[in-house]
């Protein structure tokens, strides 16, 4: 392996100990629920998800996952709930 490849991997691997580093603005995802797969996503700094639960009450258990799971990347959204 050339040793400049070498280089990048090893800045990877630290730059991955900084989630600070990153900053999310807009993305879309497909989470595997239990029951049934969702779109969710974040877009213009607001969360949107195609569940029902989300269409009722604006926060649902995908988005409070992938905020558990992105945490410091994401941006601060006030979504007017707190998790």
């Amino acid at each position: 392996m050339q040793s400049s490849l070498i280089g990048k991997i090893e800045k990877a691997k630290r730059y991955a100990e900084e989630p600070e580093r990153v900053a999310i603005s807009d993305f879309t995802a497909e989470f595997r629920g239990e029951n049934d797969s969702h779109i969710l996503g974040l877009s213009g700094g607001k969360w949107h998800c195609n569940c029902h639960f989300f269409t009722q009450w604006g926060e649902c258990v995908h988005i409070m996952t992938l905020q558990r799971l992105l945490g410091k990347m994401l941006p601060q959204v006030d979504s007017g709930k707190s998790i």
